[in-house]
């Protein structure tokens, strides 16, 4: 019998994300739900989406009428919703979480209103709402300590606000994020945050695969040490990890738009992809033991900055959902 658990979600923000001006255009959120809502393989479908809180897709002001529209739009493609991404960043209306943190409290506020009115309306039964430090790893350098401080401190007050609308903060770990760009610096500003009932660690494949400490000059046909080194690095991380991306990476950065470079997000038959994909989502999605966790009800699938012709072709998406198929019979439930 196929597993059931978790549901399986795909996200929006790659219309978003590394579009714009300087860029391809955006992706408009109807034709992302449309492409989603017609994946299928086997008679498999996916079951929600995770959004993005910026317009054009969902206003971060957007009113009760605005969120009735939305939650009925995603209910008619028998989609829910699961994680929201707060615009916490200064070109989204937010502000960095290292120094006066008022405009990012002000957006993770608004994220958690929004995040559990969609609750509420019974379209979002499961999810996370998903911050990062918004600020530049360069910016952080000048000194770290202090750095690292002012964003755990935002990050706790951030965390009492999510409390107060029964709201759980993930941390985006990335190389472009502030004190949040390598497997140290992410493991001491979470520590340091020290809110584990409230505030976790948002794992994305891709982003982490840049995590794994491997020697210089890798040979990435070595599988065994790249497995046992993910593994490592994701048994550090798994404790705080409430929020998963599947996700593949060719062991490369790309940046699009006004998006700094992170981890680059490939198609799950890239022949440059450096992840066994069904391999290493256990090395997440089971301790250390081989248990499974069942720490997160979905997992998402995440491919920023795909080329929009890539995105468009609904083939994409059935071999992305094919590949989450995978991952949920080796590491799912019932």
């Amino acid at each position: 019998m196929p597993n059931k658990f978790p549901a399986l979600h795909n996200a929006m923000w790659p219309g978003l994300v590394g579009k714009g001006p300087g860029a391809e255009p955006a992706i408009d959120l109807d034709t992302m739900l449309n492409l989603t809502a017609n994946a299928e393989v086997d008679g498999v479908r996916f079951q929600g989406v995770d959004l993005f809180l910026f317009a054009p897709h969902v206003e971060i002001d957007s009113t009760d009428d605005d969120l009735k529209i939305l939650a009925d739009k995603i209910a008619a493609k028998n989609l829910v919703v699961g994680s929201v991404v707060a615009p916490v960043w200064p070109p989204t209306g937010g502000g960095s979480a290292m120094g006066d943190a008022t405009q990012f409290l002000t957006q993770v506020k608004k994220a958690c209103i929004i995040a559990q009115k969609l609750r509420t309306m019974g379209i979002r039964p499961h999810g996370t709402v998903r911050i990062d430090s918004a600020a530049s790893p360069a910016e952080w350098e000048k000194n770290p300590e202090a750095g690292t401080a002012m964003i755990a401190k935002t990050f706790q007050e951030a965390a009492d606000i999510a409390e107060g609308f029964g709201e759980r903060l993930a941390a985006e770990g990335e190389i472009c994020w502030a004190g949040m760009d390598t497997l140290p610096h992410m493991l001491d500003l979470l520590e340091k945050t020290n809110r584990p009932k409230t505030l976790g660690f948002q794992a994305d494949m891709a982003h982490t695969l840049l995590f794994t400490p491997l020697p210089e000059n890798f040979d990435w046909s070595d599988q065994a040490t790249l497995a046992e080194a993910y593994q490592k690095m994701a048994s550090a991380l798994r404790p705080w990890t409430i929020d998963f991306h599947v996700a593949q990476n060719d062991a490369t950065v790309k940046g699009s738009g006004s998006h700094d470079k992170t981890g680059r997000h490939c198609l799950p038959d890239d022949p440059n992809g450096k992840l066994d994909i069904v391999r290493d989502s256990g090395a997440w999605m089971r301790d250390d033991d081989g248990k499974i966790t069942k720490a997160f009800p979905h997992i998402c699938w995440d491919g920023c900055m795909f080329p929009n012709e890539v995105m468009l072709q609904q083939e994409t998406w059935n071999k992305i959902l094919k590949s989450m198929i995978a991952v949920r019979e080796a590491h799912g439930w019932n």
